[in-house]
């Protein structure tokens, strides 16, 4: 099946470079490219793209308020931000807004093929440790304690098993599936089993949106030891 991407930012010649990388895969057709925010949410709902590689700081609308309203709009859209820092506040503001990830921009080719593809299939492409490094320097000033979103978190939260909680620590303080066995003393396809429990207990599309909740819950804050 056909892998159909929309561009999404400001600068053409980040969009051509990107063109060219992926138009060499024969499973990967760009379909569409935006150099905004708003033209992306428009593009989006015109061409229905599998996977939006969005530019996160674009004028007029940026990208995470861009991402919001695509993700709200069709939740089989995935979209795979893209920023210039691999610690920026803006990533993380994606991330809340339903990004399936992160690239940096200067990705190798290879790895932006992979990771379009990975999103494509429903999985995240941020390296959890990437992750944890964002949501240690930003989560704390960005997600209120108390606040409405942390209760209604913290109640579905409260649905998991203790094992099921267990995983979900990992999983936020930056473990692959590899090490969370090597932790618990179990097989890597039982921690599969659990993660994909987890995510549908919690009504999560992925890894990443798992580690968000975490840190809006409570279960894991900045700066907790791995």
């Amino acid at each position: 099946m056909t892998i159909r991407v929309l561009l999404a930012d400001d600068q053409e010649l980040s969009r051509f470079g990107f063109r060219m990388i992926l138009t060499e895969e024969d499973d990967i057709e760009v379909v569409g490219e935006a150099s905004d925010g708003e033209e992306a949410v428009e593009l989006a709902a015109r061409f229905r793209p599998s996977v939006v590689l969005m530019d996160i700081r674009m004028p007029v609308t940026d990208g995470i308020e861009a991402t919001k309203r695509i993700v709200a709009a069709d939740s089989e859209v995935r979209v795979l931000a893209i920023t210039t820092f691999d610690l920026d506040e803006y990533a993380f503001g994606a991330l809340q807004a339903g990004a399936s990830g992160f690239l940096l921009k200067d990705v190798r080719p290879s790895e932006l093929v992979a990771a379009v593809r990975t999103v494509a299939s429903g999985d995240a492409v941020v390296s959890p440790r990437i992750t944890r490094r964002l949501l240690d320097k930003y989560a704390r000033p960005l997600v209120p304690p108390g606040g409405d979103r942390a209760r209604r978190a913290s109640a579905v939260v409260s649905t998991l098993t203790e094992r099921e909680r267990e995983v979900l620590m990992a999983i936020a303080a930056g473990l692959s599936n590899a090490e969370i066995a090597a932790r618990l003393f179990v097989s890597e396809a039982t921690v599969k089993s659990h993660v994909g429990r987890i995510l549908s207990k919690l009504g999560l599309r992925d890894r990443v949106q798992a580690v968000v909740l975490a840190y809006e819950t409570g279960l894991v804050h900045p700066g907790m030891a791995s």
